[in-house]
């Protein structure tokens, strides 16, 4: 048995770095990255972010692969992963709090004006616009999982009237809570600003069509950290350019990194950042040492994902 680290992102995490973080929980267990070459057939655990082509497929004795993060999708829907390869994800708690302050952090910034204040010092132009007051504020969190749940109690705490929506009942304090698919429009009618941190499933997937988005309040803002194709991109342009939504933060995308003549790039309301949200895994990389000797020993493993499902 073998654990093999494949991440390809040296910007955010390197794998040598990883193995140096697991070596001490693992004594004794080969930790390879990358390519493993001539130990592919030891690899029965892959730790990765996304599966590369071809990486499956050259690991024969392949059980588990543990995503480093939370949105396992395209793993799950990979059609060279065997059935049989059980997939896992982590559930840290200092990613959610990111997310948590990624969405609270640019919902204040339209409250106070800020990108119209930053455009208005380019032209050494003095106008004044009153702040929106959270108290008058409605927010609504699609997803109220592991990292909704922060979301939402986050939004909670700094006064604003918070709408909170799952497929099942959920139970926060300080949160309207709502469930099913007949609760959906009304909480999209209801909220001034949308935070969608759902996960990508066969029920997510264009979400965010042109009929949904119409359902928004007028002048409404969404925020989209959870998966990028729950958001079909041209029926949300041609939603901010009939001026039913005022505006768009987005994370995430079908395509990353999103291409440099991408037009939301370009599109005035529109906030583009490259999927920065929730960055850091910190306590959550002590999870995939967890699950290793649990594969091995035969054990539950921690946050398996229901391929089914897709989460």
């Amino acid at each position: 048995m073998a654990l093999l680290i494949d991440i390809r992102a040296p910007d955010w995490l390197r794998e040598e770095t990883l193995r140096e973080r697991l070596a001490p929980r693992l004594p004794g267990v080969p930790i390879y990255c990358g390519d493993p070459g001539e130990h592919a057939g030891e690899i029965t655990m892959l730790a990765a972010v996304q599966l590369f082509p071809g990486v499956a497929a050259s690991l024969p004795n392949l059980a588990l692969v543990q995503k480093l993060g939370a949105g396992v999708d395209a793993i799950v829907h990979d059609p060279d992963l065997p059935s049989h390869v059980r997939v896992c994800r982590l559930k840290p708690d200092a990613p959610a709090m990111e997310i948590a302050e990624y969405c609270l952090a640019h919902v204040l910034g339209h409250l106070q004006h800020v990108a119209i204040y930053r455009e208005q010092a380019t032209r050494g132009e003095w106008r004044q616009f009153p702040p929106r007051q959270a108290r008058n504020t409605v927010v609504a969190v699609l997803g109220l999982g592991h990292i909704g749940s922060r979301v939402a109690e986050s939004f909670s705490r700094q006064g604003f009237r918070v709408l909170g929506w799952s497929r099942s009942p959920k139970d926060l304090p300080g949160v309207d809570c709502r469930h099913g698919d007949g609760a959906l429009d009304g909480v999209l009618g209801e909220a001034d600003f949308v935070a969608s941190v759902l996960p990508s499933t066969p029920l997510t997937r264009g979400l965010f069509d042109y009929t949904r988005l119409s359902r928004m309040k007028q002048g409404a803002v969404l925020l989209n950290a959870g998966r990028g194709d729950l958001v079909i991109t041209e029926d949300l342009v041609a939603a901010l350019d009939a001026g039913h939504l005022s505006g768009a933060v987005l994370d995430v995308f079908t395509e990353e990194p999103l291409p440099a003549d991408h037009p939301l790039w370009r599109h005035p309301a529109v906030t583009v950042t490259p999927h920065v949200s929730g960055w850091h895994l910190d306590e959550g990389l002590d999870d995939v040492a967890e699950n290793y000797l649990r594969l091995a020993a035969g054990e539950p493993l921690l946050h398996e994902v229901d391929r089914g499902a897709g989460y």
